[in-house]
């Protein structure tokens, strides 16, 4: 069983948060509650649709649905607690659940880039092997690929944990986030944390920039091989886009480099606005969703008709 280190005197910490004006607080909390909810029915709509109608029971959609779940779960596991501190004269969080945030998040953050990579591997084989696609997708290798994905998340999270718990924390105790994120944490250390730092950049190496460099490599050759398909792809270039890079700009900068509210911008892109973005781009740039979406609003009003007959 991990526990923290002995020499740790912390009990909680305080998250700053973005401001200390109470108006701009109440502005946000709207804001983010608002954000919230579009990402949970956005999602949840996409899990629905894709798994009622048979015709995207397909590898592409099965992926879509792990994404829309992971994302409804990477958005729960922060914003309830980022809209409780709005409200909150004293925005604290106790030590144990600010590492279970960060578990949390590290894990789900990490399953959504090796995701996000099996996706493109799926529009790959349907571009550039259409007539393959069938038996190479077949649902055995998509189940693997998946599950790969959350234990590959799952993995990393444990590694960065673990090691950080391990690091005395004695004060202060503020943290000038609005999340409790490794990097952000690592600074209210009281020991030397260079090894940790250094942790952080193999396994950032490992679970961001080798999958979006293969990413990159999936494109270039559907690019070259079918450039006029590249254009059902660009709702997943643009996820991709949006979530790698912010992620590189928090994890891929040495220590020193950081700063407060670039980190808050990066934190917000790809665990708030991206997971929010997901199912909307999706939507809008998928005819397979429109069309069922066009469908179950045709059946429904359909029956609203009948029984008001």
């Amino acid at each position: 069983m991990v526990t923290w280190n002995i020499t740790t005197t912390v009990d909680e910490f305080i998250l700053l948060g973005f401001t200390n004006e109470q108006n701009v607080q109440i502005l946000l909390f709207f804001v983010f509650l608002l954000c919230y909810i579009i990402s949970l029915i956005g999602n949840i709509v996409i899990i629905c649709i894709s798994s009622i109608n048979p015709r995207l029971h397909t590898p592409m959609y099965f992926f879509l649905r792990n994404l829309s779940f992971l994302d409804i779960w990477f958005t729960s596991s922060i914003i309830p607690e980022i809209l409780k501190n709005f409200l909150s004269v004293k925005k604290t969080i106790s030590f144990v659940a600010c590492f279970i945030q960060m578990f949390i998040h590290l894990s789900l953050g990490g399953a959504e880039c090796y995701l996000l990579l099996t996706m493109a591997y799926d529009r790959y084989v349907a571009i550039c092997s259409p007539l393959h696609y069938t038996t190479i997708m077949h649902p055995i290798l998509c189940i693997k690929m998946a599950i790969l994905s959350w234990g590959g998340g799952l993995t990393n999270s444990i590694f960065q944990t673990v090691f950080t718990l391990q690091l005395p924390f004695c004060g202060p105790n503020v943290i000038n986030h609005f999340i409790c994120e490794e990097p952000i944490l690592l600074e209210l250390a009281c020991r030397d944390t260079s090894l940790n730092k250094t942790l952080i950049f193999i396994c950032a190496l490992v679970v961001a920039v080798l999958p979006f460099f293969l990413i990159l490599v999936t494109y270039f050759y559907i690019i070259s091989r079918r450039r006029k398909a590249f254009s059902t792809c660009a709702s997943h270039v643009i996820v991709v886009t949006l979530f790698y890079g912010t992620i590189f700009s928090m994890y891929l900068r040495p220590g020193s480099t950081h700063v407060a509210n670039q980190d808050k911008m990066a934190t917000l892109f790809y665990s708030v606005i991206t997971p929010m973005l997901n199912p909307l781009i999706y939507t809008l740039r998928n005819k397979d969703v429109k069309k069922s979406l066009k469908e179950i609003t045709r059946k429904k009003s359909v029956l609203d008709f009948a029984f008001n007959i």
